[in-house]
């Protein structure tokens, strides 16, 4: 896969060679010379430089064609017992389709040597658009190539067998490539080599890996059934082993849940404990720059809520253990308002009895 700048012509063949040189040198050299090489493209891929590119290489090419007024003609032209009936992917007679050759109604001299022009009418599916000049009801297909077997059915249904291209390109869509996420030219083809590993990686494991409805299955469908099962990984004698889940095993949940699933009922609120309001005893007018003393603070404490049980013992100046000595230095004085007479009181109160810590100056 080649990324392209957007100015890009659908018809401009120099890139149409670059993919073809580019795969061709994917193939080993001993293998080229053993095996015959198709190439397959819609009409943005019908050009002349591509086709003759292809005939230097050795190449077989299968493209589709313009529907011009040319071949608007000769398709009109074809008596109808020309037209054959037309092949399925498994080589059976598809009911609804017919194929004809066109080669001697239609000038192709400034094509390839040995080129021929095959068209295949059917009805149209539903939901196809059919053109002002289609004829009966049938929507045609012209498709110039020059392989050279004998039978047009088969060439026709060759070419068909190259829409498994979309799907890849739809499965590549699905692995990152339906948005480019960066504004330079770089950095979006260091990403487009990015989904081309991980389109590798999904092919080729299941092509060696994978049986069954996951041999064939997009990513979509691989990532909730294979990717995103856990597994365990359990080391013994130095050696790593991987436990998936046994067969038949598929996620609770493969897909997001809807605005509409059923949703599990809110919580109900916890109730809040009470507010708890204190007020301060003295003088509340004017500024006061002194720091109040919460022991004298009262706390209004609603009557649904008992007080906390006082579970250790007040200790006072009197204990030894809590008597802190005077220094020396006059750090640490003590205030006029304090009345202890230099040494520090330690009260233990409820915590809800109190708005901050004791933090009175020594």
């Amino acid at each position: 896969m080649l990324l392209r700048p957007g100015n890009a012509g659908a018809n401009t063949a120099a890139d149409h060679v670059m993919v073809i040189d580019r795969s061709l040198a994917q193939i080993p050299t001993n293998s080229l010379e053993r095996i015959t090489i198709l190439v397959r493209a819609d009409t943005a891929g019908a050009t002349h430089a591509t086709a003759d590119h292809c005939q230097r290489c050795d190449l077989r090419f299968s493209f589709g064609y313009e529907l011009t007024d040319t071949v608007r003609t000769a398709i009109l032209q074809a008596p109808e017992d020309a037209w054959i009936a037309a092949l399925d992917q498994h080589g059976s007679v598809r009911e609804n389709g017919q194929v004809v050759e066109l080669t001697d109604r239609i000038d192709l001299s400034t094509w390839p040597r040995g080129s021929r022009v095959i068209v295949r009418r059917e009805p149209p599916h539903p939901g196809a658009q059919l053109s002002f000049t289609d004829h009966n009801g049938y929507r045609f297909q012209a498709i110039p190539t020059d392989q050279t077997d004998p039978d047009i059915a088969v060439l026709e249904r060759r070419h068909r067998q190259r829409a498994r291209v979309e799907d890849r390109i739809r499965d590549d869509k699905d692995t990152g490539l339906a948005k480019l996420p960066f504004k330079q030219f770089a950095l979006n083809e260091v990403w487009l080599e990015i989904v081309m590993l991980a389109h590798d990686l999904i092919v080729w494991t299941q092509a060696l890996c994978l049986n069954g409805e996951l041999a064939t299955a997009e990513p979509k469908r691989l990532r909730y059934r294979l990717f995103q099962v856990a597994a365990r990984l359990a080391f013994s004698g130095r050696r790593g082993k991987l436990h998936p889940p046994p067969p038949g095993h598929r996620p609770t949940r493969s897909s997001p849940r809807s605005r509409n699933s059923e949703r599990s009922p809110p919580r109900a609120a916890e109730p809040q404990p009470p507010a708890i309001t204190f007020e301060q005893t003295g003088s509340t007018s004017g500024r006061d720059h002194r720091r109040p003393d919460p022991l004298h603070n009262t706390a209004r404490v609603p009557a649904e809520t008992p007080p906390r049980p006082i579970t250790r013992p007040i200790h006072s100046a009197s204990s030894p253990a809590l008597t802190k000595p005077r220094r020396a230095d006059n750090a640490h004085a003590t205030t006029a308002r304090s009345g202890l007479g230099g040494q520090q009181e330690f009260r233990h109160r409820p915590r809800d009895a109190c708005s901050r810590p004791d933090r009175r100056r020594a």
